[in-house]
């Protein structure tokens, strides 16, 4: 891994997230039966099936042209709330990356964040409020930690996805105040988030695909 992310990284990245999100359709299904509308595993395969679709016709395209592409093909396809909140998500970051071939991680931090920013914007979520927020925002804190100790990209990523995984695990003792899991009140103590999941799905990916050629 070296100290920039492509952008064949990053369309490597979406095409990971999309075979993720298609392996994992059932446990997020899953996840979401216990506190939602149990759609939240097929509405990202969905969406991120749609996302693959066009990214050949990205080719030519800066990152920022693919980030907001992809967010725009999540609007357009996603049901439910994961619509919107992950199409905002990939539109903020886009605003950050506008003209970049490259990502440094400086970039990264600021594009994640901005994702991260819009997506507590819209959904009026903070952190431990059960939702994809709880597996986002300590990974970008600790990528700009990571950042600030001086580390190199393959460890800064490694420990934001692994601050994403203890975040994702951190909403089963949480209770939902947010969305429809928030109606069932202290009865979602005990469920993982779905959102959180799919978040950590995501950030994994982004790990795997920066990490090609990586020994």
């Amino acid at each position: 891994m070296g100290e920039t992310i492509s952008k064949d990284q990053v369309i490597d990245w979406l095409q990971r997230a999309a075979q993720t999100l298609e392996e994992n359709r059932g446990y997020l299904v899953e996840l979401d039966a216990e506190i939602g509308d149990a759609d939240h595993g097929s509405n990202m395969d969905r969406g991120f099936k749609k996302v693959v679709s066009v990214l050949p016709a990205m080719a030519d395209d800066d990152l920022g042209q693919i980030l907001k592409n992809v967010g725009m093909a999540l609007i357009s396809s996603v049901g439910g709330a994961s619509g919107p909140l992950y199409g905002t998500f990939f539109l903020r970051a886009a605003n950050t990356a506008m003209g970049k071939q490259v990502l440094e991680l400086s970039d990264l931090i600021m594009l994640l964040r901005a994702g991260v920013e819009g997506v507590m914007t819209l959904g009026k979520a903070q952190l431990e409020d059960k939702t994809m927020i709880d597996a986002l925002l300590p990974a970008v804190e600790a990528l700009s930690n990571a950042e600030m100790e001086g580390k190199p990209m393959p460890a800064a990523i490694r420990s934001a996805v692994q601050a994403a995984e203890e975040g994702m695990r951190s909403t089963i003792a949480m209770m939902a105040k947010k969305g429809r899991a928030s109606y069932l009140g202290e009865r979602s103590i005990g469920h993982q988030d779905p959102g959180a999941t799919s978040s950590y799905l995501l950030l994994r990916s982004l790990f795997e695909a920066a990490a090609v050629g990586e020994q």
